[in-house]
């Protein structure tokens, strides 16, 4: 389950591809391992509200809640506060290379800190380390390479990791 295939497709209209900047790779994930993964993201999202892991407006990657719900919020925010005659401005902000950066180990620090159980945060560390990953493509050597940072891509729990 830690072990991945990478498959890197040709990003449209670039007129050199000898730079790795110019590939998409779409890891595809083993079955079982979305499973087991989805069960944890809901554990760890009820630990995450309970134990207040997470900002309060936190929508996405929370079971129940997504992105009409951050509209929603904003909205609601916006209002009450041009109510009260307040200039209001809103900023977005669009992490790149989030997933990619994600450490296991600050992860688990952070989780234990926060009171999540021994084995959660064990199994989250186990998660995330050690893992493999071979690219598909044409005339490439069929070996695993080790992962040692970031979030698996297509992980359901990646985006909830994230986050916290």
């Amino acid at each position: 389950m830690k072990m991945a295939n990478g498959i890197v497709l040709d990003k449209p209209c670039k007129p050199d591809y000898r730079s790795p900047v110019c590939f998409h790779i779409i890891v595809l994930l083993e079955t079982v391992s979305k499973i087991l993964e989805r069960l944890a993201a809901l554990r760890l999202a009820t630990a995450a509200r309970s134990l207040g892991l997470k900002h309060p407006n936190q929508s996405g990657s929370l079971a129940g809640l997504g992105c009409f719900d951050a509209v929603a919020t904003l909205t609601h925010e916006v209002r009450l506060l041009q109510d009260a005659s307040f200039k209001v401005s809103t900023l977005f902000l669009d992490v790149k290379c989030g997933f990619a950066n994600v450490c296991a180990n600050k992860l688990a620090s952070i989780l234990a800190k926060g009171g999540d159980t021994a084995y959660l945060v064990a199994w989250i560390k186990s998660c995330l380390s050690s893992r493999q990953c071979r690219l598909i493509f044409q005339g490439a050597p069929k070996v695993f390479c080790p992962v040692a940072v970031g979030t698996p891509q297509g992980s359901l729990i990646s985006p909830l990791l994230l986050v916290l």
